[in-house]
This record gives C-alpha cells, structure tokens and sequence, in this order.
C-alpha cells in the first residue's frame, strides 16, 4: 500500500496575483515522477500552494524546489518594482 504525504502553504502578500502566475506553469507540469504541487489564489492578497508526494524523501525535495520558486518569484517582483517595471 503507498501512502501519500502532503503540505498545504498558504501565502500572504500583496504581490499573490503576480507569484502565483509565476508559478502557474510548474503547477501544469503533471503528475509525472513521485510528488505533484498546485497553486491556487485564494484572494487578491493570498496564495495556496499543495504538495502531494508518494514518499517522504520525495515532499522533502518538492518543498525545497517550490519554497525555492516563491522565494526568487518574491525577489524578482521586487527587483522589477525597485526598477520601476511590473505587470501590473
């Protein structure tokens, strides 16, 4: 029997709409290998993203790499706004 293991974090922040866009396309990718993640916005200030592994080693690696992902997407809409240039 395989069981599957999850994380749920939820992100506050003003910026949400244009993170969650960045993310958008790796949430897209599939369900291929052993874990899958999804982002979702909640409301315009708030972001979702779901992690389902099949094994711990695997939700152990997918939070570092979407962890990561929102981390340089936080920094890049920053760097965009410091420039004076965003999407908005």
């Amino acid at each position: 029997m395989r069981m599957r293991h999850e994380a749920v974090f939820t992100f506050e922040t003003p910026d949400a709409g244009v993170i969650a866009a960045s993310l958008y396309p790796e949430s897209d990718s599939g369900e291929e290998g052993r874990s899958h993640g999804q982002v979702k916005v909640i409301s315009e200030s708030s972001f979702k993203i779901h992690i389902l592994a099949d094994d711990l080693t695997a939700l152990r690696a997918a939070l570092n790499t979407w962890l990561r992902l929102v981390q340089v997407s936080e920094e890049m809409v920053q760097t965009t706004k410091k420039a004076g240039r965003t999407n908005e």
